[in-house]
């Protein structure tokens, strides 16, 4: 029999790559693509993608969505009750695994299982430790199109975000940047590839920038989702995308 998976979609890049190797795994079913989606502005947590755009790629990858509803800026408290109920809902229907996109963060790899153990969930890694300039080669070779949706200043400039991830992009990316934005230097929206039955189908809107308050307790989540000390030092450049 195979084995029931989540899938945890952020609607870019990696996940879409991981996903596309986790579908030709025979040992595995995907029950549903999960994602996390700010109550407040109802985009894609960190990537600032409308809800709309995510609903489109679910559908053109013919899987069912579940969006987990959570706070602008929560506590790690607030999002880990948010992401433990919705977890015990899908053990109910049969999930026993969880399928992430990671690639060489150990110490979210280790929160993520020790999370999972503690329900009795087993974490899945499809693109761990591979070359992430091997990987962002498979992923334009296999025909994917992502553009960016999100950089940190601190790594990138206002230029990089709203362009589409080729060779020219990998290219013109600073030698302290990873290609495939692995420690939060940029995020993205993939459009096209091989697990989509039609493109998503979008706009490119205005480009916008936007500043983090640091939160007021330790407890709370930090910007990017890093621990970095100064990581509110710094702001995003988003580029928004608007459904057709």
């Amino acid at each position: 029999m195979k084995k029931i998976a989540l899938f945890n979609w952020s609607s870019g890049k990696d996940s879409a790559l991981a996903l596309y190797k986790i579908l030709q795994d025979l040992e595995f079913e995907i029950h549903c693509l999960l994602t996390s989606v700010s109550a407040e502005f109802q985009r894609v947590s960190m990537h600032g993608v409308r809800i709309e755009l995510l609903q489109q790629q679910a559908k053109s990858i013919g899987l069912p969505l579940e969006i987990m509803q959570i706070p602008e800026m929560p506590t790690m408290e607030a999002y880990e009750s948010v992401m433990e109920n919705t977890l015990e809902k899908l053990k109910k229907q049969g999930v026993t695994h969880s399928v992430f996109g990671d690639i060489f963060l150990d110490d979210l790899r280790k929160y993520r299982e020790d999370k999972l153990a503690k329900m009795g969930l087993i974490g899945v890694f499809p693109l761990w430790k591979v070359s992430t300039h091997d990987l962002i080669q498979e992923f334009i070779g296999l025909g994917f199109k992502t553009i960016v949706v999100c950089v940190n200043e601190r790594y990138l400039d206002k230029s990089f975000v709203g362009r589409v991830i080729d060779q020219y992009f990998i290219n013109d990316l600073p030698e302290n940047v990873d290609v495939c934005g692995e420690n939060g230097e940029f995020h993205t929206f993939t459009f096209d590839g091989p697990i989509f039955e039609k493109p998503i189908d979008f706009e490119v809107g205005e480009i916008v920038y936007r500043k983090y308050e640091k939160p007021k307790t330790a407890a709370s989540n930090s910007a990017c989702d890093t621990d970095s000390t100064d990581a509110f030092e710094f702001g995003f450049w988003y580029c928004d995308l608007i459904d057709k």
